[in-house]
């Protein structure tokens, strides 16, 4: 397959690049359209009970999506002022697909107790097409940001998703301003050369495209968070890079043995297109425990990155072989460099890590333990509108909203539907509850709204989910609103969570077996990878959940983290671990197969992949700072987490874990038994197969 593309890559440059160019043409063109589809509600988790009633309630009471505005920063009570808001209702109420306004001033509970704000929510109809529904929200919040106030804000339904995805296009241009300039210096630290530099950079726009692409192809079919375009554009990003770097960096050293372009084309892809090859599927595998959880929102969110994955590694493995079968020529060969000095640092680290492999291991498994430590106290929540940046407008209707209404306002109300043939005790007693009001529905279903203390994702409000559940007992009755979906979601995730790491294990042991050959050195990757995963994820409890420096990244300690940051951390970030091993393992696999012993074959994989694992490193890390700069909270955690994950395997486990387990292990550190043997000599891949004359002798060294 590889081949085929080399050859594909190489015979027909042109070609390849014009089918790249239509791409992201309609990338761009079309993929960007995502914007206008973004959503910022719970995921839900199809056939729980909260998605159930929620169901059941659109049968029985179709009613459409709400805004809430607030107007405050005076006395409500001035008679102009209150004239200003009683027009802006009476309008409102006139217009088309607008089926309810509340007065605020005789509706209880939307003018607040210190008299300097109120609210007003509108009902849209029920059965609105999208066009109908959109004019609809438009006309009613332009009508009442014409009120005079100081603070007017107006958000929710569909207006929240214009907002959120108005700053998510900003954000996400904003990082790409940031990233590329210093992903670029990097390049040219890295090659020394703008054309070389320059490469990379094409196959990351080539990954925004498939980002764009893939996430507007399954906003056809479900919806598709903030959250979501952040996260596929900065991996896609990041990720193309470093597939780029690591092919540059052979080709230059191929250049070093040959003249013939094509020549050094085919073995670099050969070589290095196996390791991108392997990369890519590790992740992709990684982001298949995402499909384990029955939420629509993780699932799509696990397709869309492994989709970008997929573009990122095959633009490597096509883009960029046709790029250098027609310019590659102008490109410089790697410098060569006495081996004694070629990765010195590495080397000695290398060496380090092997000679002292008890104390390393004796020191750095217990400090990551220990940044692990604050993971056991993990929680997840909704976060709110407090996860939004402070600049949207949906914060800023929060934010007010606290401040005046501190005891609630029924936005967010629990809601317990009381279908027919329920025990009328039980129903009595449901309706009692401090703060419950009924309403009744056509057909004999009653339905009692509850505001609990505090925030939906609150432990008083999730308790009173709980209680109600029991205190229903076996009636037909259900519990849904935000507390409840949040309530289901990590009932969701505990349940499914074993079966997703079982799914992610196996199929990342199974793609290193096919690597290595071996079954020890997948059972220490995956061991070593967890340990690197558990202090980033530990770290990001103590700063988003405990609060400790989160205002240095312009957060606040939220009191949990959002509960799409775990799962996704976990999956992308031990993806991109089994990254930086492949190419230390492809290194080490050379040296081996050159004829070097196991000791020194690690040392030798370590200075021949060390500077370019760094680099990878430093661009992702780069990339992933420059997208925690939008200021949405999950994106700052996922941005943390995976930062400090990329940063501490590359470093501490790979420099010094790794030789030190490897050296521990020693021969058997290869082994495998003899059915596993032959069953790798019939499907396993090495990164060369068949290593050129210049590999089958001792390197020379050379400087990427």
């Amino acid at each position: 397959m590889l081949s085929t593309f080399a050859r594909a890559a190489t015979r027909r440059p042109l070609t390849v690049m014009l089918l790249w160019l239509l791409f992201l043409l309609l990338g761009f063109g079309l993929g960007t359209g995502v914007f206008g589809r973004l959503s910022d509600e719970v995921p839900n988790v199809p056939g729980t009970e909260s998605e159930l009633a929620e169901e059941y309630l659109s049968s029985v009471d179709p009613t459409g999506e709400s805004i809430t505005a607030v107007v405050a920063g005076g006395p409500v009570s001035d008679a102009a002022l209150r004239a200003q808001v009683e027009r802006a209702v009476a309008d409102v109420r006139e217009i088309a697909g607008v089926a309810a306004v509340p007065d605020p001033y005789t509706t209880p509970g939307l003018t607040a107790e210190d008299g300097r704000a109120l609210i007003i929510p509108v009902t849209f109809e029920g059965g609105l097409d999208d066009g109908a529904e959109e004019e609809a929200t438009d006309a009613a919040a332009d009508r009442i940001r014409e009120i005079d106030a100081p603070d007017v804000h107006v958000s929710g339904g569909e207006l929240l998703g214009t907002q959120i995805g108005e700053r998510a296009q900003e954000d996400v241009k904003n990082a790409e301003l940031i990233s590329l300039p210093v992903v670029l210096a990097l390049l040219l630290v890295v090659f020394g050369g703008l054309r070389a530099a320059a490469l990379p950079l094409v196959i990351a726009v080539s990954g925004i495209a498939g980002a764009f692409l893939a996430l507007f192809a399954f906003s056809e079919v479900t919806d598709i968070s903030v959250y979501a375009i952040q996260v596929t554009t900065m991996l896609g990003l990041g990720l193309a890079v470093d597939y780029a770097l690591l092919m540059l960096v052979r080709f230059r050293e191929e250049r070093r043995h040959t003249e013939d372009v094509v020549e050094a084309v085919h073995r670099t892809v050969a070589a290095a297109g196996r390791t991108v090859l392997f990369s890519g599927l590790t992740v992709a595998v990684s982001l298949t425990g995402l499909l384990v959880f029955p939420s629509v929102f993780l699932r799509s969110m696990g397709l869309a990155v492994a989709a970008v994955v997929v573009v990122d590694m095959l633009a490597a493995l096509t883009l960029l072989p046709a790029l250098l079968a027609r310019f590659g020529g102008r490109i410089p060969a790697a410098k060569v460099r006495p081996e004694r000095e070629e990765g010195r640092l590495f080397a000695r680290l290398g060496r380090f890590a092997a000679r002292r492999r008890i104390a390393v291991v004796a020191t750095v498994v217990p400090v990551l333990l220990v940044l692990a430590l604050p993971v056991a106290g993990l929680t997840i929540g909704i976060g709110d509108a407090k996860q939004l940046p402070t600049s949207t407008e949906a914060r800023q209707l929060y934010d007010t909203i606290d401040a005046h209404f501190p005891t609630g306002t029924g936005v967010e109300p629990i809601t317990v539907v009381v279908r027919p043939g329920t025990d009328p005790a039980t129903a009595e007693r449901i309706g009692s509850l401090s703060g419950a009001e009924s309403r009744e529905l056509p057909g004999g279903t009653t339905v009692v709204e509850i505001q609990p203390p505090g925030s939906a994702d609150g432990g008083a409000a999730t308790d009173l989910v709980e209680h109600i559940r029991e205190l229903r007992g076996d009636e037909p009755v259900e519990v849904t609103g935000v507390a409840a979906r949040l309530v289901d979601f990590r009932e969701m995730l505990a349940e499914r969570a074993p079966w997703a790491a079982v799914t992610v294990l196996a199929g990342i042991f199974a793609l290193l077996f096919a690597f290595t050959g071996s079954v020890l050195i997948p059972l220490r990757t995956i061991a070593t990878t967890l340990l690197s995963l558990g202090a980033a994820l530990g770290a990001v409890v103590w700063v988003f959940q405990d609060g400790h420096l989160a205002g240095l990244l312009g957060a606040e300690g939220l009191g949990a983290l959002s509960l799409t940051a775990p799962p996704l951390i976990v999956a992308i970030a031990f993806g991109l671990a089994m990254d930086y091993e492949l190419f230390i393992l492809a290194r080490m696999r050379e040296a081996r197969e050159r004829g070097e012993d196991e000791r020194e074959a690690v040392v030798t994989g370590l200075r021949r992949s060390g500077r370019v694992v760094t680099c990878a490193a430093l661009l992702l890390a780069v990339v992933f700072g420059a997208f925690m700069t939008g200021g949405f909270s999950p994106i700052l955690q996922i941005g943390l987490g995976l930062t400090l994950a990329v940063l501490i395997d590359a470093t501490v486990v790979r420099m010094l874990l790794v030789p030190a387990t490897m050296a521990l292990l020693g021969r058997h550190a290869w082994w495998a038994p003899r059915p596993l043997r032959r069953l790798h000599d019939r499907i396993g891949i090495s990164e060369a197969p068949e290593l050129p004359e210049h590999e089958r002798a001792v390197s020379t060294g050379a400087r990427p």
